[in-house]
């Protein structure tokens, strides 16, 4: 069976590429401790020797939208593309083509599907930066085969909390399951607290720092009994307006099982907390 050697949960700030390729005077103060703590957290997952990626992310309003946006969904191709013209305009991100995994994709809908998840699937999905973004700061040589999943994290009605949870540990159940003797890594980026577009947007920091740190100790701790608990629809948007996309640290939570993290790493970073969470599971790492 596979093993499942690592399980990173992170958010996917669009402005990390270009800020810490910048000259210091074009750049942030935060840019070289920034620098420095993706580059820790990048060797978390180089340790876990993995043979493909399992990642986690949501589309931004690319390619599904309000009239067609699927709750979840996984890639069925050989290759994808990724990074949409505005991503490249307004993030300065690269290029890039990634390498699918048919055989996993294919067995993991089947499974989920005998588990009751009926996912919807693309033979022609194309990658935003909630994918590439950890690529970029987990495997910038984007040389592993990846299976993407999309979870909705922005056209209401969402699902809620407990389902991104069940979801991830079904994808860990396909995972144990799958006949193969490759060593797996899951990768997904999410939010903690999150404003876009409204008044808290452009504070020093997260719209709400309180949630910020309570989220992460449940996430170091895997505490899901007290996530479950107190994260709802409208706890989140109290936090902040896009700040379901903590759904998604829940789902990868979910994939890790219900245990301590083996590494935890924060950054204040102007209007966001950023977040470096790895779960070993298996002890695999």
């Amino acid at each position: 069976m596979a093993l499942l050697t690592a399980v990173l949960g992170t958010t996917h700030h669009p402005f990390y590429y270009a800020l810490t390729n910048r000259p210091p005077e074009q750049s942030i103060p935060q840019a070289p401790e920034w620098k420095r703590k993706v580059e820790a957290y990048r060797e978390t997952l180089t340790r876990a020797k993995p043979d493909l990626l399992v990642m986690v992310g949501s589309d931004h309003f690319h390619q599904f939208f309000l009239d067609n946006y699927p709750q979840f969904l996984i890639g069925k191709a050989p290759r994808y593309d990724a990074t949409f013209y505005n991503e490249i305009r307004e993030f300065g991100l690269p290029k890039y083509s990634l390498i699918g995994d048919e055989a996993l994709s294919d067995f993991m809908l089947r499974r989920l599907m005998d588990k009751g998840f009926d996912l919807a699937m693309s033979f022609d999905l194309k990658i935003d930066h909630s994918i590439i973004c950890p690529i970029i700061t987990t495997r910038p040589r984007a040389d592993l085969p990846v299976v993407p999943i999309y979870a909705n994290i922005f056209a209401p009605p969402l699902p809620s909390p407990k389902r991104f949870y069940a979801l991830g540990r079904a994808i860990r159940e396909a995972i144990d399951e799958y006949p193969s003797d490759k060593r797996i890594a899951a990768i997904g980026t999410g939010h903690l607290s999150l404003e876009l577009g409204g008044p808290r947007q452009f504070k020093e920091t997260g719209p709400d720092p309180v949630f910020d740190r309570q989220a992460i100790e449940w996430l170091a701790n895997g505490d899901i009994e007290a996530i479950l608990a107190n994260v709802t629809h409208e706890s989140l948007e109290k936090a902040g307006n896009a700040t379901a996309g903590f759904m998604v640290l829940i789902l990868m939570l979910g994939i890790a099982g219900p245990i301590r993290a083996s590494y935890v790493d924060n950054l204040d970073l102007f209007h966001t907390m950023e977040a470096y969470i790895t779960w070993s599971p298996n002890g695999a790492a």
